[in-house]
């Protein structure tokens, strides 16, 4: 794997994974709502700040603000960071629940909506890995 795309709320998740791929020399690409984006705002202030949230993926994102720590390992190993409105995240979550038939909280389809929509780009050969859980989710709203 060369990259893995993971959705950030308050960055526990984020810390622990970002020193990981770090130790193995894999890329992380931190993805938010646009209405929740902790990771994001710290990076481009340089430090922790609290923020606005109003997300559909703010059960698991929604924190006000990010880790101290998730903001050094996003510095220290250059953590691409990149946003997705909320109309995107649903569709990734409806998409993972069509094609695959894989439950997922909206927080967690973040990741997958970076790549729909191409907030990251990655290049053609690039080897890419999306973090995905279901612990905050409803799965009755996936039923027509």
């Amino acid at each position: 794997m060369d990259t893995i795309v993971l959705a950030v709320g308050a960055g526990g998740m984020f810390s622990g994974i970002a020193a990981v791929a770090d130790h193995f020399g894999i890329r992380v690409v931190g993805a938010e709502p646009d209405g929740s984006r902790a990771l994001n705002a710290a990076l481009a202030a340089g430090a922790v700040l609290d923020v606005d949230v109003d997300s559909i993926a703010a059960d698991s994102l929604g924190a006000p603000r990010v880790s101290a720590a998730a903001l050094a390992w996003a510095e220290a190993t250059d953590v691409r960071s990149v946003v997705v409105d909320d109309e995107a995240i649903v569709r990734a979550r409806r998409q993972l629940w069509e094609r695959h038939r894989l439950v997922v909280e909206h927080g967690s389809a973040t990741g997958l909506a970076a790549l729909a929509t191409r907030a990251y780009q990655p290049r053609d050969s690039e080897r890419i890995g999306v973090v995905l859980c279901g612990a905050n989710t409803d799965p009755s709203d996936l039923v027509d």
